[in-house]
């Protein structure tokens, strides 16, 4: 039988595949067709509409840049607002930190909860029937802009700036989500694409950010089931997420009796947050491109390029 390979593209000039093996588990909800397949390279994947989201074998390499960095920066992260993250990822990181209270996840698709629940558990590795948890299904920035609630964190982890998720990367969202931090002190995380492969994407994420947070910090890893070199931002009006040595970082991790990561300590976060020349050429660029708006929400890199699912290659 012929293998079946994944294709997606990161730009209309660049794309990466892996070989695809059986198919675990299919389905559909109102917003989307999903599938879990069986990877050599990546063990149990998640596809939505035929791209891929999250993965059994290395999603740490994403997940726990996402939330460590921010948190552990963070004196005292006691309630923490998670928007999208259906697959639990995110989730299960946060709840990590023992002076987490509660944790709200945020997701509009309840069909990509219940479905990863029970066709890749391990991700979520009881996340969601943590005690400290509550979902909330609906649209973010619904939830964002219209809750009275108050949050020391808020993780953004959203698919690509295109479509219904475009409105989530404006000044306007950045504004509603700084409204609801409980003081100064309030973190926002959210991945910032790729410097390779959609840097103008990029610089105009880091210029959105820059008016409306203090401080920015981006770090940078490779991420495989991405596919590039990609980058994820922390900002704060008054925690500057790079200032803490490595020794601190180390021992607020055990303070919160968080052991065995495997991609995050002391020693990575400051790894992480050294750019190459080159990206640095692109930051410092960053203003000289358009920030997103409401009224123009659209990214300048075409990205909006699996909309069809990923293309499938086959061999004999």
């Amino acid at each position: 039988m012929a293998a079946r390979w994944i294709v997606e593209r990161l730009n209309p000039a660049f794309a990466y595949a892996y070989r695809a093996g059986r198919t675990l588990h299919t389905g559909r909800t109102a917003f989307q067709d999903l599938e879990v397949i069986d990877s050599e390279e990546f063990g149990h994947t998640l596809l939505l509409d035929g791209v891929t989201q999250v993965n059994s074998r290395n999603e740490f390499l994403y997940h726990e840049p996402m939330v460590h960095p921010a948190l552990v920066a963070h004196p005292l992260p006691r309630e923490v607002l998670v928007i999208g993250g259906g697959d639990g990822g995110i989730l299960r990181e946060v709840l990590r930190h023992r002076t987490v209270e509660r944790a709200v996840l945020a997701e509009l698709d309840p069909g990509v909860i219940d479905f990863c629940a029970r066709h890749l558990s391990e991700v979520s590795a009881g996340a969601f029937a943590d005690p400290r948890t509550r979902t909330v299904i609906g649209d973010g920035r619904a939830f964002v802009e219209g809750t009275d609630e108050r949050f020391d964190a808020v993780i953004m982890d959203m698919t690509d700036p295109f479509g219904p998720s475009a409105m989530l990367y404006t000044e306007e969202f950045f504004r509603a989500v700084k409204r609801i931090f409980r003081d100064e002190d309030g973190v926002f995380v959210m991945h910032t694409e790729s410097p390779i492969s959609r840097p103008r994407t990029f610089q105009q994420c880091l210029h959105t950010l820059a008016r409306v947070f203090r401080f920015r910090r981006t770090f940078y890893l490779y991420i495989p089931m991405y596919g590039v070199l990609w980058s994820i931002t922390v900002a704060s009006d008054r925690i500057d997420a790079g200032a803490l040595a490595a020794a601190e970082i180390d021992a607020r991790l055990a303070g919160r009796a968080i052991g065995s990561l495997r991609c995050y300590t002391g020693a990575t976060h400051h790894a992480m947050l050294t750019p190459m020349p080159f990206i640095a050429d692109l930051v410092e660029g960053a203003r000289a491109l358009p920030w997103l708006t409401d009224a123009a929400p659209r990214v300048l890199d075409d990205i909006d390029i699996n909309r069809e699912g990923s293309l499938r290659l086959s061999e004999s």
